[in-house]
């Protein structure tokens, strides 16, 4: 049996159509950044969602039946399941569902406290529905905070390469090592998609394929090249370390090569190996060396390692007075790598005259895993209700956490100036929330493509 959207919810839901005022047939709700680490945020990921989980018939005889038994043992009770109106949508629309959602386009930059997304029942007896729904479309927070994560380390790269080098290189400047350290495969495809609307490098192969299959583009868009682990260098054993190292030059003789060269001292790897021993060749072949680093405080050994490499291999300074080394050899962090840690070590380089251009930066966890939905404070929350056809804007106040206002009545996203602001759906002016669902189909599709040409 295929994925069942009864039991995608908390089991609360399920008793919530008994907890509405008599007569309600409209529940309408809306999704927002309430603020965190970021003023603005990177909508992504709900195409996804829609696809995999809520288009077309997703409601059937036999998947009322699992979840009606589910129900009767995991609540000691057959009477809070709604089945009667899970079968009206079968009957009524072929189970398909019956709502319509409207969101901003796919890569939006958008500032906190705005909506992102509303969703609406369009039949009154499944006035339940909408926030039956929340449980999974919140989820969009995962792919929507990575892309706004990645968005603004590259917003942050952008301003230490155009003061310290040039902006040739920024594509690859952040590379996603990600893939084993995310909860599953799933989280994997998405959150390193989101990654890619940003960044053109990853190692992360399950975002290339959810891309292509949920985003409509049959290219690839995102890059690696060659790289060792510590296994195949250690396997050489340490009094062959020069062997390993020149193994890597002769396999891969041109293009870019990645070297983990810390399996026993960095240091003397890049004096001695790389910058003594293995220096012609290093010189001599058509391609880029990049050494890898990948234990010890980062700060302290990028900045030895870029003293060591510029006496072993030199530097010339460029127009804005930076040492950049020479173009055959290049520096890779990816060891302890988060926002701040790049941050600190591109701070660092520049205050040591050295340009950004010297190094990339590969980032897993802290990219992928190291953030929550309270990361961006993503909500979902109930805005307006129909009680017997008459409109009624429902909102919460608690005085205990002004933080957790939310926003009252239909809902649209304006722009002002160039700035997005959420008003009333009454308000004049166009509405940069789009229908992409409705009644079970597809609305709005975006193109990968459309959804990078959208961050900038």
């Amino acid at each position: 049996m295929t994925h069942n959207i009864l039991l995608m919810t908390d089991s609360y839901k399920v008793s919530h159509y008994k907890q509405y005022p008599p007569k309600c047939n409209k529940i309408y709700s809306y999704f927002e950044s309430r603020g965190g680490q970021f003023d603005n945020v990177c909508f992504f990921g709900l195409q996804y969602f829609l696809k995999q989980y809520l288009s077309g018939k997703v409601i059937t005889q036999e998947k009322i039946e699992q979840a009606a038994t589910i129900f009767s043992q995991h609540f000691g009770n057959g009477n809070l399941f709604n089945r009667s109106a899970w079968e009206y949508i079968l009957q009524k629309y072929d189970g398909q569902l019956p709502l319509r959602i409207k969101a901003v386009a796919e890569g939006s930059i958008v500032p906190i406290s705005n909506v992102l997304m509303t969703i609406e029942n369009l039949d009154p007896k499944c006035y339940w529905l909408t926030n039956y729904l929340e449980t999974l479309l919140v989820q969009v927070w995962y792919p929507s905070t990575v892309a706004t994560l990645s968005y603004h380390i590259r917003q942050m790269m952008h301003q230490f390469c155009k003061a310290t080098g040039g902006l040739e290189g920024l594509d690859f400047k952040l590379h996603d090592f990600g893939f084993r350290g995310v909860s599953s495969v799933e989280s994997a495809g998405m959150g390193g998609a989101a990654h890619l609307i940003n960044f053109k490098g990853t190692d992360t192969l399950q975002a290339l394929a959810f891309i292509q299959k949920y985003y409509n583009t049959s290219e690839v868009v995102g890059f690696s090249v060659a790289a060792s682990e510590h296994s195949t260098m250690t396997s050489w054993g340490k009094t062959n370390e020069t062997k390993a190292y020149q193994n890597m030059l002769e396999q891969y003789p041109q293009g870019i090569v990645s070297v983990v060269s810390d399996s026993y001292d960095i240091y003397h790897a890049c004096e001695h190996i790389w910058g003594e021993q293995l220096k012609e060749q290093v010189l001599a072949r058509d391609g880029q060396l990049v050494i890898r680093p990948d234990s010890g405080d980062p700060l302290e050994v990028i900045l030895k390692l870029l003293d060591i490499l510029g006496d072993k291999f030199g530097y010339t300074t460029n127009a804005q007075g930076y040492k950049v080394l020479h173009p055959k050899v290049r520096i890779l962090q990816g060891d302890g790598v988060d926002y701040h840690a790049i941050q600190n070590i591109l701070q660092a380089m520049q205050e040591n005259q050295w340009s950004a251009d010297n190094i990339v930066f590969g980032m897993g966890g802290g990219l992928l895993q190291k953030l929550n939905r309270d990361t961006q404070k993503f909500a979902f929350k109930c805005s307006y209700a129909e009680i017997d056809g008459q409109g009624r804007n429902v909102f919460k106040d608690p005085i205990t956490d002004k933080g957790k206002q939310s926003k009252k009545g239909q809902l649209k996203l304006s722009r002002n100036n160039a700035q997005y602001q959420t008003v009333s759906l009454s308000t004049p002016g166009e509405d940069h929330l789009q229908t992409v669902f409705e009644l079970g189909k597809l609305q709005k599709e975006w193109t990968f493509e459309e959804v990078r040409q959208n961050v900038l």
